[in-house]
């Protein structure tokens, strides 16, 4: 059950910064370790306050996770189940909350939760946003007054409107502002400063030629898909035609060298601009007492099992990187390993301004795991629904599935359910199922193995039980567990 704050007073009430790009993966932050890359201005939100070892989003794909964040609610809640279902943007948000609570509010830069009446932003004070994906050169913003241009490039303008925004603030009010960048989404187009950066070979992953051959025991879902980088990144992806002479592997290789290229200078955009805003907060003398925040919409897949894009419930996809800052709350260093959510989001940030939350949210408030205080429990696992199914670019199938720390048990429905962005076709359902201490690549899948006959059974119950507290619904194709007690079956 979720925890429901209530408002308490302060004289100084902590300001608010989300940064928020979208598709950049925790594995190429190099405070998680990452192998491609530096990004010393994110890591150094983690080195001066905490970092969230396993964050992860409850539905990869760009809109849903949006609008998870804003709500606290999971997909079936707040509406937005795949990227063609716009968001009623007059539900309840931590933004609507703090503002009712006197803070100001803006939101610049990538919205992707539909346009119009009714879908436009709410709850905020100044909005400039970009259409749908917007452009990375000179790109047009929607505000209330109409359309805008603004010269330069994407990263670096959505932070200085942003910055622009609180300068002109005149009261002491607090205030909280989202930064929502476009970088680094695909196609991947860096500015002058960053283009050309990494030049020299990016090291490869280990599954980087995993082929349909290599994983006899997966699901057809991983064959069905059409996310690989052998066949399906194009020219305008990569800026340039390969060479005609290279084939299989050689090309590839040249085709991960150049997409990583281009996604990992987008990304060093993205870092300088977060040194911007930090730099900025310590000169007025607002970084100690500012709620900063780093992280992604999903995860990405950087060449693990030959693919980019997302969707799928494989770790590289579904694994935010989450860093955070209040020096004044926040003893700095942490690596706090619980699970968190997206959707726990919106009632962390609220907790630590001591706002309420709305009774509507769900999930769980991670901010008394890295500050003072006591917790509550966490989690033993989470529960993941994607429900795009064989959409006509990616084809990736619809699936939901439960995640512990060490397990993670995925059911392939294959079913569209007439949802807008899906395929027609519907395919026989399949399991899938990892352990991750034994199989961090995730590609031995042990659904029907029998010694872990009794540890699936497990997961089953647990997902079953998770989307019953949740208010999801199970597809009809899918077993009621044996593991139930009689008054749980619903039958």
């Amino acid at each position: 059950m979720a925890r429901h704050h209530h408002s308490s007073p302060q004289e100084d009430r902590p300001n608010i910064v989300l940064i928020l790009t979208d598709d950049h993966a925790a594995h190429a932050v190099s405070a998680y370790g990452s192998a491609v890359n530096s990004t010393p201005r994110i890591d150094e939100i983690a080195e001066t306050g905490a970092l969230l070892e396993n964050c992860f989003c409850t539905n990869s794909i760009c809109a849903p996770s949006r609008a998870s964040i804003l709500t606290g609610t999971y997909s079936h809640v707040h509406g937005v189940t795949t990227l063609k279902t716009p968001i009623d943007a007059g539900q309840p948000t931590f933004i609507t909350q703090l503002r009712d609570a006197g803070y100001r509010t803006a939101i610049f830069g990538k919205w992707h939760l539909g346009h119009g009446e009714g879908h436009d932003p709410e709850g905020f004070d100044q909005w400039e946003v970009l259409i749908d994906q917007g452009r990375y050169v000179d790109p047009e913003f929607l505000t209330v007054d109409g359309m805008i241009t603004r010269p330069g490039y994407a990263t670096d303008v959505i932070t200085t409107q942003a910055l622009n925004w609180v300068e002109s603030l005149e009261s002491e009010a607090p205030w909280c502002v989202l930064i929502h960048h476009k970088a680094p989404h695909r196609s991947w187009f860096p500015d002058e400063a960053h283009a050309g950066m990494y030049a020299d070979p990016i090291p490869v992953p280990e599954t980087l030629f995993d082929g349909k051959n290599d994983w006899p025991t997966r699901s057809e879902a991983a064959r069905h898909q059409a996310m690989t980088i052998a066949d399906h990144l194009y020219p305008v992806d990569l800026k340039v035609d390969p060479p005609e002479h290279l084939s299989g592997d050689e090309l590839t290789l040249w085709k991960y060298q150049r997409y990583m290229e281009d996604y990992l200078a987008c990304i060093a955009s993205v870092d300088d601009n977060v040194g911007r805003v930090t730099d900025w907060l310590r000169e007025r003398g607002d970084f100690e007492n500012t709620l900063l925040m780093y992280t992604s919409d999903q995860g990405f897949f950087l060449g693990d099992h030959g693919w980019y894009d997302k969707r799928f419930m494989y770790d590289e996809s579904i694994r935010m990187p989450f860093v955070l800052s209040l020096p004044r709350q926040i003893e700095a260093g942490q690596r706090h390993a619980g699970i968190v959510t997206n959707v726990d989001i919106a009632q962390s940030v609220l907790e630590a301004v001591g706002v309420a939350s709305h009774p509507r949210m769900q999930g769980r408030s991670f901010w008394r795991d890295i500050t003072q205080g006591t917790p509550e429990p966490s989690p033993d696992g989470f529960y993941y629904r994607y429900y795009e199914n064989d959409d006509p670019i990616h084809h990736a199938f619809a699936h939901y599935g439960y995640r512990t720390d060490r397990y993670k048990l995925i059911y392939f429905y294959n079913d569209g359910l007439g949802l807008p962005g899906s395929g027609t076709e519907t395919f026989t359902p399949e399991w899938e199922m990892y352990d991750l201490l034994t199989d961090r690549e995730e590609v031995h899948n042990v659904a029907h193995d029998p010694e872990y006959r009794d540890v699936r059974a497990d997961l089953e119950v647990r997902m079953w039980r998770s989307q019953r507290a949740l208010g999801d619904t199970p597809h009809p194709s899918q077993p009621v567990p044996a593991g139930l007690a009689h008054d749980e079956r619903g039958e």
